[in-house]
Parts: structure tokens; C-alpha cells; sequence
């Protein structure tokens, strides 16, 4: 917003230092953009490592520091709307230390692991009250809150991993990504050649003017 605000002000004061700003601001983004285009698309297999590396992380740690829950509530909301359970499957969560049961009190998942379409039985889980959990009122909570359900072992979880529900849904929405992406590139182009123009008259004006006096 304020990049459009210095736009404006410089175009409708005829400001050549604002639209030459504009203009600057507006390549740099520009750039940045194609670059950070390339770099995905030549170390698209080290970031995918890398998104693991971290996602793992995350697991591996899930509920371990209760006042740092910023990836984990982040990693069930992925869950939560990619309707997926774990990076690989739900086998990930069942080595995570602060997660382990007896096998007759059943599996300990995140509730945003739970398939809750697949059923209408809501007594097959229930949830393990957290110390972090009761600064939130219940009704200010979420649906895909880091809560910590007990499933049996035939519970109705999301099967599939997340990494192959991301790369379904890249693969689904790529059009459209790639649609945004070059729309938001056009529009950029078009308001330099703007900027640019309003330059070039602003030196026409200022040589008549000069003229007359």
C-alpha cells in the first residue's frame, strides 16, 4: 500500500524523484521475483529436502516447548486442510517422544490427524487436555488446534502423507499459480512503463516552461 501511496503522490504532484523511487522500487521487486523463480525451479530438490528437514523437526518436537507452538500449530493447520497426517504418513508421529502410549490406551495423534468426514462416531477419540491449550477459551480455539486425541489402531486418520498431498496440490492449482504469477509480473511491467512516461513528459513540460521564461 504504501508503494501505490509513493506512486500516486509522485504522479499527481509530478514529482520526478517519487516516480524515479517508484519506478526503482518496483524493478527491484520485479527482479527479486524472476530470481527467486529460477532458484525454485534449479533447487527445487534441495528445497524439498529442506521443507522436510524442517517439517520432521517440527514433528519430532511436537509439544516438547509448550510456549513455542507457532510450527506446530502451523503443521496441523496444513494437515487440517490438506486432509493428511505426517510427511510421509502416520507413521511419523508414532516414534515423537512427548506422543507415546501403552498400546491398549491407543495411538496418540494430533486431532488434525483425525478423518472426522469418514465417521459420525465421536467416541472413537477423545482429546488430552494440554497446559498450553487452557490459556484459549474453548470457543476461541480452532478446528485445527495442536490438540492431542488417542485413536485406536483402526481409527479413521488421514492415510496419506502431506508431502504427496502438496505435490497433488501444486500439480492441480499449477495453472493458476503460474496465472498469478504472470499477471502480478504484467501488472508490475505495466506500472514502470507508467512511471517511465510520466518521467519522459515531465521533461517535455519542464522544457517549455523553461522556454516561456
Amino acid at each position: 500500500m504504501g508503494l501505490a501511496l509513493l506512486g500516486c503522490v509522485g504522479a499527481l504532484k509530478e514529482l520526478r524523484c517519487l516516480l524515479g523511487l517508484y519506478f526503482g522500487i518496483l524493478l527491484l521487486l520485479f527482479v527479486t521475483q524472476i530470481t527467486l523463480g529460477i532458484l525454485i525451479s534449479t533447487q527445487r530438490i534441495r528445497l524439498v529436502r529442506r521443507v522436510k528437514d524442517i517439517v520432521q523437526k517440527t514433528i519430532h518436537n511436537y509439544h516438547a516447548n509448550p510456549e513455542e507452538t507457532a510450527a506446530e500449530e502451523s503443521w496441523d493447520y496444513v494437515q487440517f486442510q490438506l486432509r493428511c497426517c505426517g510427511w510421509n504418513s502416520p507413521q511419523d508421529w508414532l516414534g515423537v517422544s512427548t506422543l507415546r502410549s501403552n498400546v491398549s490406551e491407543g495411538y496418540r495423534l494430533p486431532c488434525s490427524c483425525y478423518n472426522s468426514s469418514a465417521t459420525n462416531d465421536s467416541a472413537i477419540f477423545f482429546k488430552i487436555p494440554l497446559p498450553q491449550s487452557s490459556r484459549l477459551r474453548p470457543q476461541a480455539r480452532p478446528e485445527h488446534s495442536t490438540d492431542i486425541c488417542v485413536v485406536p489402531a483402526n481409527s479413521y486418520t488421514y492415510r496419506e502423507g502431506c508431502a504427496e498431498s502438496i505435490q497433488k496440490w501444486l500439480h492441480n492449482n499449477l495453472i493458476s499459480i503460474v496465472g498469478i504469477c504472470l499477471g502480478v509480473g504484467l501488472l508490475e511491467l505495466s506500472f514502470m512503463t507508467l512511471s517511465i512516461f510520466l518521467c519522459r513528459n515531465l521533461d517535455q513540460v519542464y522544457d517549455r516552461l523553461a522556454r516561456y521564461h
